[in-house]
This record gives C-alpha cells, structure tokens and sequence, in this order.
C-alpha cells in the first residue's frame, strides 16, 4: 500500500510530519490528506491523532477534503486583485460550474483561493496543480484548462 511505502521513505521525526503529509496527499487519487493518512502518521510518528490533524488543519496547501485531480489556485493578492482577478473568479466559477471549494460532477477540477503566489509581476496569476500562469485572460485560462482536459 502507498501509504507504507512512503513513511519508509522519512524516519519516525516528527520533523518529518509536513513532508509525510505532502507526500501522502500527493499520492491520494483525491488530492487530500485522508483520516487514514492522519492516523498512520501519528502511529508512525507516535504522536497524537489531534497533533497531525491540527497541523493538516492549519496549512493551507494541505486539503482534509476529497478534491479533483488538477487544483486551481487563484491568486487573490492586491496586485492580482488590481489586474483583475476578480472578474477571473466569476468567469471561472461559471465556466466550471463550481464556487470557490468545489470540484467539478467529472472529478477534473477544484477551484481555491490562495493569498500570494509570489509572481505579482504578470498578474493575474494562478496555479494549476504545480504550473504557474500569469498574464491571465478568460482565453488564456480556457486554453489551459482545455489543454489539461486533453493530457487525460
């Protein structure tokens, strides 16, 4: 199972725990970190349950609900704001039928929000799983988007 081989990949550190749990939600189909993952952690790292939840909790890159394969992050920070991204929201929101949490009926794609991603310089700017976008036009965002419907 996933799940053991990648705590035999970190030794039982408790420094090891935000790496354990990038790992484990990587390698979940749904892209979250799952009851189990919290508890096989905290077993592994003998911790407490509540510990490795607070800490899944807290970090906004951690998910402790099911999400789509491809992860949209849009930036909401002031200079992508002023550029823009608000009106990227809406026409996200509409183009893949979901508000800001969801992921679409197909599984494809969960919309979130992330404060900054630290490419202000061509906003308006999101993130799709680990590739970064700026310049962002509802054309541009619709080819990227339907460039990863084709990838699978």
């Amino acid at each position: 199972m996933y799940r053991e081989l990648i705590l035999k990949k970190f030794k039982p550190s408790v420094e090891n725990l935000l790496y354990i749990l990038h790992d484990l939600q990587d390698n979940n189909p749904q892209k979250y970190v799952a009851p189990e993952d919290i508890r096989v952690s905290a077993d592994y790292l003998n911790v407490p349950y509540s510990f490795v939840h607070s800490v899944a909790g807290f970090y906004t890159m951690f998910s402790l609900k099911p999400r789509g394969r491809n992860i949209i992050r849009l930036c909401e920070s002031p200079p992508c704001h002023l550029m823009g991204s608000e009106s990227l929201l809406e026409y996200l929101k509409g183009t893949l039928k979901i508000n800001v949490g969801e992921t679409t009926k197909d599984g494809m794609f969960t919309l979130e929000l992330t404060s900054c991603l630290g490419i202000c310089g061509v906003a308006p700017a999101m993130m799709l799983n680990e590739e970064m976008h700026g310049n962002l036009t509802p054309e541009r965002v619709d080819d990227i988007l339907n460039k990863r419907r084709e990838e699978i």
